[in-house]
């Protein structure tokens, strides 16, 4: 794997050859992951890949084998408890009583923190402010929404201001407003300066918030580098095209052949085109497969108008880069699918 060259930031959480086995199950296979200070670390993988054991070493909920790790500047091996002090946790799972009322759940956790009641008080009414729950702080946790719950979740995981925070899958089974509340408070939180470490199943999410992205699979990191830097080793420019007309979609996937440097791809249900127009970074030019790599808004402009030069009415035509959600199925799909398994 190439190294990313990035701009550089005191390190928040540094992991190295971490080993973790399980019986005959080798979990852990040399993890390597280092997440910077004020930045988002996205942990992808498919399940079972190795992402929510990662996380249980490093917030010191679970002993690994081999290897070393540091959460801001702490050694996890040797100094748990500082690094419980420095950190803060949101699991899959809402942790808040739904009896009490939000700035009751939070004093609460000030509490069980060693604070003294008046500042567990005063830092229950600072975080439901920061969180915007203020208007909610005396309502029981009962009647909150999705999103609320997950907003004071992490308000609880920030008690002590640690400077970084682990977030294991935080918005599993929100509705798309609640998911973007959590989003929104999340990149306050990055704002201010706290590192975090994701963990997700939605790519969108991963592309949306994290700086870097680290994918897990089989117990080891695969890959490595910005959500852009992702989706460049993948390939570059693509170009898509839905024809109105079923039966024209052999003649648009000719017309569109001509400006593509890779295999066209063809969709039936969807009646839709795609192919890359230029070469991944990795690929020099003009050491692609297909046609020589050009500039793709020309590309793009000499499909449009072979299109029309057809009479192939096409509902929409696009230039756009690969997704993340390619990127995670080509880094880890192929593999699986050679051995017979499916990735999640």
């Amino acid at each position: 794997m190439v190294p990313v060259q990035r701009t550089e930031k005191a390190v928040a959480v540094h992991a190295e050859g971490l080993r973790k086995r399980f019986g005959d199950t080798e979990a852990l296979v040399g993890v390597d992951l280092t997440v910077s200070e004020g930045g988002v670390c996205g942990l992808l993988g498919p399940n079972g890949a190795g992402k929510t054991t990662t996380v249980r070493i490093l917030t010191t909920l679970l002993r690994f084998d081999s290897g070393s790790a540091t959460v801001a500047g702490a050694d996890v091996r040797r100094e748990p408890a500082r690094v419980r002090s420095l950190m803060g946790l949101v699991g899959q799972s809402t942790a808040v009583d739904e009896v009490l009322s939000g700035r009751q759940n939070l004093t609460m956790f000030g509490r069980l923190y060693h604070l003294d009641r008046r500042t567990a008080q005063r830092r229950a009414d600072e975080l439901l402010d920061q969180f915007a729950l203020d208007h909610a702080g005396d309502k029981p946790v009962r009647e909150y929404s999705g999103g609320m719950r997950r907003r004071l979740d992490l308000a609880a995981s920030l008690i002590l201001a640690p400077p970084v925070l682990f977030l294991d899958e935080p918005t599993t089974g929100l509705d798309p407003r609640g998911r973007n509340e959590v989003w929104q408070s999340i990149r306050e939180l990055v704002a201010s300066g706290t590192a975090v470490l994701l963990t997700t199943q939605y790519l969108e999410e991963a592309d949306q918030l994290a700086d870097q992205i680290s994918v897990i699979d089989r117990g080891r990191v695969i890959a490595d580098g910005s959500p852009t830097e992702l989706k460049s080793r993948l390939g570059g420019d693509h170009i898509d095209v839905v024809v109105r007309d079923a039966g024209q979609l052999a003649a648009a996937a000719e017309i569109v052949g001509r400006v593509a440097t890779a295999e066209v791809e063809r969709d039936p249900d969807r009646r839709l085109v795609s192919a890359p127009v230029s070469a991944p970074a990795s690929v020099p030019a003009g050491e692609s497969n297909g046609a020589p790599a050009r500039e793709p808004m020309a590309a793009l402009t000499d499909v449009v108008r072979a299109l029309a030069d057809a009479h192939i009415a096409a509902e929409d035509i696009a230039l756009r880069r690969p997704t993340l959600d390619e990127v995670f199925l080509h880094l880890t799909g192929a593999d699986r699918r050679e051995a017979g398994e499916v990735a999640a």
